[in-house]
């Protein structure tokens, strides 16, 4: 192995062992937060207004973060990410439950606008970062580098749901948020291994080239806008308040599956590539593949309502339908990241994949406020019925996707070594 390609690898490891680290914290801060402030009487609709700044402010991050990633550094960006993940747990610990339900509301707010700025700056920061560390003879795994990293995070985020839901019955709120910045805090220390000018690119950027010039980049952004929200409508709100408050589940019960869930959502994402393959005769994605999965994903949240609206086992319809949903969302996503790089060039890297991350939170935005806002109006059913919409408008969307050119830097090489 040549120097070049120790430092690469290094680079690589270090990359993922942060976005891992602060992937824990995210999931255990979202289980923790919603579980809570469930137990003491908050409605889904309140629970849901407590996310939204998080939404928000992660659609601004991602707009200003391919700015400042490329002018600064992706080094600057995912380090910055992880520090205001601290600053949020720890101003989160300081909530005190005499204070006035309207301040109380307001406070998490803004702490979870610091979580969200965190996650999108870290996420789009790790993702960037990958297609640069990748070294250019072998950027024909540049498919299964990113399923990689995004399986993996998936699999840790459904990691840290088990592990907000464990630490909230083990050792309560407050001390949960401590323990949990203390780890991340740790994780900074790894900052000093990357090289500062990773992203960085030499010419100034105006403000006007913020915005996405490529057809291909727009049109999975909007697509992704819809398949983000299509799960957030009722995953987030909507399915953990049903458990526990209809299903009557425990915290570990309800934790325990959500955070299963996405670790075999993790799981599937990091077969992708293996899998897509055999589907596509070693052929790298196309429009073609986003546009069958998306299809198929069309039916399964309204064959999950129509299951609650019969009499079959509530437990078992919603265990069987998320794990389909799961299944073929998980397929859905990593072809989406693919197919963002495969549109890309090296230089716009970073503001066409913060660009693009804008659309994935100004869906999880939607997706979350009518998550309780249907919930609170139709109950669960009526949130499956909005998703199944979602999905739907990504399908159409999509098909007005070309197929990614052929490109040496993003080439896909079928083959068992790859």
């Amino acid at each position: 192995m040549t120097a070049t390609q120790a430092a690469n690898v290094k680079n690589y490891a270090l990359v993922t062992l942060a976005y891992w680290g602060f992937t824990l914290t995210d999931g255990a801060l979202r289980m923790l937060v919603l579980l809570y402030f469930n137990e003491i009487g908050y409605t889904p609709l309140e629970i849901a207004f407590l996310f939204l700044f998080y939404e928000i402010f992660g659609i601004v991050t991602n707009f200003l973060g391919g700015w400042i990633g490329s002018q600064l550094g992706l080094k600057v960006t995912l380090y910055a990410g992880i520090a205001l993940q601290v600053l949020a747990l720890m101003m989160l610990s300081f909530l005190n439950r005499d204070w006035a339900q309207w301040f109380a509301v307001l406070y998490v707010m803004v702490s979870q606008a610091f979580s969200g700025i965190a996650k999108d700056l870290t996420k789009m920061s790790s993702k960037s970062a990958i297609r640069l560390v990748v070294p250019q003879e072998a950027q024909s795994s540049l498919f299964k580098w990113v399923a990689v990293l995004t399986g993996s995070k998936n699999a840790l985020k459904g990691v840290g749901f088990f592990l907000g839901a464990a630490l909230l019955s083990l050792f309560g709120f407050e001390r949960s948020l401590w323990i949990m910045a203390a780890g991340l805090a740790l994780i900074l220390l790894t900052g000093f291994f990357l090289p500062s000018g990773m992203g960085k690119i030499k010419s100034k950027v105006k403000f006007t080239q913020l915005f996405s010039k490529s057809w291909e980049i727009n049109i999975l952004s909007l697509a992704r806008f819809f398949l983000f929200g299509s799960r957030d409508v009722w995953f987030v709100v909507g399915l953990p308040v049903f458990l526990r408050s209809v299903l009557g589940w425990s915290f570990f019960q309800a934790g325990g599956f959500l955070a299963c869930w996405v670790i075999g959502y993790g799981i599937i994402q990091f077969l992708a590539p293996t899998l897509l393959r055999r589907f596509n005769g070693g052929q790298p994605p196309r429009a073609v593949t986003i546009q069958f999965w998306t299809l198929i994903l069309t039916a399964v949240p309204a064959a999950i309502a129509l299951g609650l609206t019969t009499n079959l086992p509530p437990d078992a319809v919603i265990v069987v339908g998320l794990m389909l949903f799961g299944i073929i969302f998980a397929f859905n996503s990593a072809v989406h990241s693919y197919l963002v790089l495969a549109f890309t060039d090296d230089d716009k890297v970073a503001l066409n994949v913060g660009f693009y991350y804008m659309a994935n939170s100004a869906g999880r935005l939607a997706g979350t406020v009518l998550s309780g806002l249907i919930y609170q109006l139709f109950g669960l059913v009526g949130c499956l019925w909005v998703s199944s919409l979602f999905v739907l408008a990504a399908w159409l969307i999509e098909l007005r996707l070309p197929d990614p050119k052929p490109m040496p830097s993003v080439a896909w090489k079928g083959g068992d070594g790859d």
